[in-house]
This record gives structure tokens, sequence and C-alpha cells, in this order.
């Protein structure tokens, strides 16, 4: 049986929808680690005394993010540079 162009764009269609759920559930989860876990532990690292460049490293996030997180923290952090 041959199929329609409506059932082809439509199947399309529902091929996305099923990309875009499974990429937001992932998407969501990644924020949820991020603030749960990565953020606590990356705080914790600094005040031990741990280097910054390797906590980013190893969190895999960037200097903004990271310099946020402990000026939130309440730690010291240098001024942005001009």
């Amino acid at each position: 049986m041959t199929e329609i162009p409506e059932e082809k764009r439509a199947a399309a269609l529902r091929a996305v929808a099923d990309a875009g759920a499974r990429r937001a559930e992932l998407l969501a989860e990644a924020d949820r680690i991020l603030v749960e876990e990565i953020q606590p532990r990356a705080v914790e690292a600094a005040r031990l005394g741990a280097g910054r460049n390797r906590i980013r490293e190893l969190a895999h996030v960037g200097p903004a993010m990271l310099y946020r997180w402990l000026e939130e923290a309440g730690l010291p952090v240098r001024e942005k540079r001009g």
C-alpha cells in the first residue's frame, strides 16, 4: 500500500517530537545533576583549596559559572578583568 504525503509528514513530525521529548528529558536530568551534584561538590572542593582551573576541568563548566557559584557561596572571587 502506498503512503500518502500527509502520512509521511505526520510520521516525520512524530519522529521529531519523540527525539525532542527525549532531548528535553536529558537536558532536564543534566540540569538537575549540575545543580544538585556538581555545584555543591565544586564549591566544597574550592573551600578545601582545590585549584579552580582543575575544578572547572573536572566539572566541565566554564569560568563564569564556577565563579558565580563560588561568589554565591561567599567565597572570595577576584574582579573580572576589563
